[in-house]
């Protein structure tokens, strides 16, 4: 197995006979940069991912984040994975400054969005409110999107392979909402109760 950039040794890898490479999975408040040829993949409901890579040298990767933006503006860079990047606004800036770090210029970066599904019922559209704080973000940053799959009303599971830039989604069937909406619910109520410390494929 490649090794993993100093950072994130805590993701979990294993090979992948469907891809023929390795895999990283990610969980909410997760992200993964990577200069190797491999994948990183996540489930997302109302959860926005945003894949990010340099398309000139390849180092990229992906984050996944639930709420828009913290109210702790405090922006310190030993948050952990599973603290501030719960959070948009620090997802964002984490992963972008992961790729800046390990070789990527920003004039050569490409986004592509996914996510946002409207997959809690009796709750305001959090994910409607994730897809606007995204775009927000891109505009601000003077970035720009190639490619998104974003809204609706099914979850959905994302395979990013940032050496090529391709994205694989699959929407999945309605049978999965109330897994994913469980979950979705879970991880809301635990973490706003604690403290900050290139081509899309259908399938």
């Amino acid at each position: 197995m490649p090794l993993a950039l100093p950072g994130f040794e805590s993701i979990r890898r294993t090979w992948s006979n469907t891809y023929g490479t390795y895999a990283a999975r990610l969980f909410p408040g997760e992200y993964y940069v990577t200069t190797n040829d491999e994948c990183v993949f996540t489930t997302l409901g109302s959860c926005i991912s945003a894949c990010i890579r340099d398309r000139v040298s390849g180092v990229g990767g992906m984050n996944h984040f639930m709420l828009p933006t913290s109210t702790d503006d405090r922006r310190s860079t030993w948050v952990q994975l599973s603290a501030g990047n719960r959070y948009g606004n620090f997802a964002m800036e984490h992963l972008i400054n992961s790729i800046l770090k390990n070789g990527g210029q920003r004039q050569n970066l490409e986004v592509k969005l996914f996510g946002g599904g409207r997959i809690l019922k009796n709750m305001l559209d959090v994910g409607m409110r994730n897809i606007t704080f995204a775009r927000e973000y891109i505009q601000t940053e003077g970035l720009k999107v190639t490619a998104e799959d974003m809204g609706e009303t099914f979850p959905r599971m994302v395979v990013y392979f940032p050496a090529t830039g391709v994205v694989r989604v699959r929407r999945l069937r309605s049978l999965h909402n109330n897994t994913i909406a469980a979950e979705e619910i879970r991880y809301i109520s635990t973490v706003e109760s604690k403290p900050v410390d290139g081509d899309i494929e259908l399938f």
